[in-house]
């Protein structure tokens, strides 16, 4: 499970990447992110911004 760390003005989320349906521009360089099952999130950033952390691999640990 890859969890991400995401900003709101209201405060910060942890999220589970593989939860996240959707992604609309909000006002203000605000972003709101649809989560499976629940309610949507409204969070600083781009779509860009969010996509950019939700897609980037972790480093690998050996």
């Amino acid at each position: 499970m890859k969890f991400i760390a995401l900003h709101s003005r209201g405060g910060n989320y942890l999220v589970v990447a593989s939860n996240v349906a959707w992604l609309r521009a909000a006002e203000n360089g605000q972003t709101q992110i649809g989560i499976v099952g629940g309610q949507p999130l409204l969070v600083a950033g781009s779509m860009d911004e969010i996509v950019a952390q939700l897609t980037e691999v972790p480093p690998v640990v050996v």
